[in-house]
């Protein structure tokens, strides 16, 4: 069986480690696999991307489309266009995506007007807000999936409502908590912790990435203020997007606790989280590796399309409301954080279970 392994932005990369890992074991077993990596350049800021290949023992790409930024549209149409080319040259037995971003899109479109089957991890989340375009990409993408893995048993009712075949569908657990297993005894402090003097628990996380919290610039000088005066005494660590930097440009906002610093590779930014006091965030895979690390966690957000990390997790859905995030922020403060558990199957071994499948299925007629 001959794999092609689609990344294209900062989660897919944490999320595609493990599953080579977990092909390259069963390769190591004798089975008939082969996997052919193909980054779409969404994501070309080495920060952002090249850093993950190298931290996580990614192997380098064997192609890159280097599509780099545009509109949406334009990005989509751009991965559409080189991924047909790749295929042509590259023929394949399965294409394997992850998530929701653009590229996880255009490449199951792609591959499936070419007759090739396409494998959907973390198939089935929704947040219901069709305002996000991730939301969209999901839509798409598992409109077209021939097998789906999903992260729990409500992505897997999601599918169905949508008139997936339950024998399609596949409980396997979280290939992110799999990276994240795989590397807590690699993670290692930030050039930065002994120059900010930061001690475990005196410090806050805050990112911020979506259009809702970042487009306009009054709004996002209010709420970062906001949080720079509630949060006490404790330092808040801010690893800013280049576009949100952007938009924020030459403003001096005298901020009394809030540090700016650079986009964090996979290795920093998971001890800044596992050490913190809290995070902040509109997010939703951190609010997953909170949820294993039993870090608390704010999301400043309206939807979520991960209610287990709500459910049994250490997640608060906090709104976009910089007076919300004050009130549920200050009763945590009083009352301590929530309990909180582990969903069911985040065990670090998804991968493996997710290859398994994949090669059961292909070994029998379809």
């Amino acid at each position: 069986m001959k794999i092609t392994i689609i990344a294209g932005a900062r989660p897919n990369f944490i999320k595609i480690a493990p599953i080579i890992k977990a092909i390259q074991k069963k390769q190591s077993e004798g089975a008939s696999l082969s996997f052919r990596l193909v980054h779409t350049g969404q994501h070309y800021d080495k920060n952002l991307s090249e850093t993950f290949f190298e931290e996580l023992n990614i192997p380098h790409p064997n192609a890159n489309l280097e599509v780099k930024s545009g509109s949406q549209a334009q990005q989509t149409a751009a991965i559409m266009v080189a991924f047909e080319q790749e295929l042509i040259s590259n023929p394949c037995d399965l294409v394997l995506v992850v998530g929701d971003v653009n590229s996880t899109m255009a490449c199951a479109i792609v591959a499936k007007k070419m007759n090739i089957k396409v494998t959907h991890v973390e198939a089935g989340i929704r947040s219901g807000d069709l305002s996000m375009p991730e939301e969209i990409n999901r839509i798409v993408t598992d409109s077209i999936t021939d097998y789906f893995f999903t992260t729990s048993t409500w992505a897997g009712e999601n599918l169905l409502k949508y008139g997936a075949e339950p024998s399609t569908i596949h409980f396997v657990g979280n290939v992110m908590i799999d990276t994240l297993h795989q590397n807590l005894s690699r993670i290692s402090a930030p050039n930065f912790w002994n120059e900010f003097q930061l001690e475990k628990g005196n410090y806050i996380i805050l990112t911020l990435h979506r259009p809702s919290n970042v487009d306009e610039e009054n709004s996002l000088i209010d709420l970062l203020k906001g949080i720079d005066q509630m949060v006490g005494n404790k330092k808040v660590i801010f690893p800013i997007h280049p576009r949100t930097k952007a938009i924020l440009g030459e403003q001096n906002l005298s901020l009394k606790n809030i540090l700016l610093v650079e986009p964090q590779g996979y290795l920093n930014f998971m001890y800044l989280i596992k050490n913190s006091f809290a995070v902040i965030t509109d997010s939703g895979g951190i609010s997953e590796e909170t949820t294993v690390l039993g870090i608390p966690c704010f999301t400043l957000r309206t939807t979520t399309e991960r209610p287990e990390t709500i459910e049994i997790g250490t997640n608060h859905l906090i709104g976009t409301s910089i007076k919300n995030l004050e009130k549920i922020f200050s009763d945590f403060l009083k009352n301590g954080a929530k309990k909180a558990g582990i969903p069911a199957l985040w065990d670090g071994k998804a991968s493996d279970r997710i290859i398994s499948i994949l090669l059961e299925k292909y070994q029998k007629p379809q």
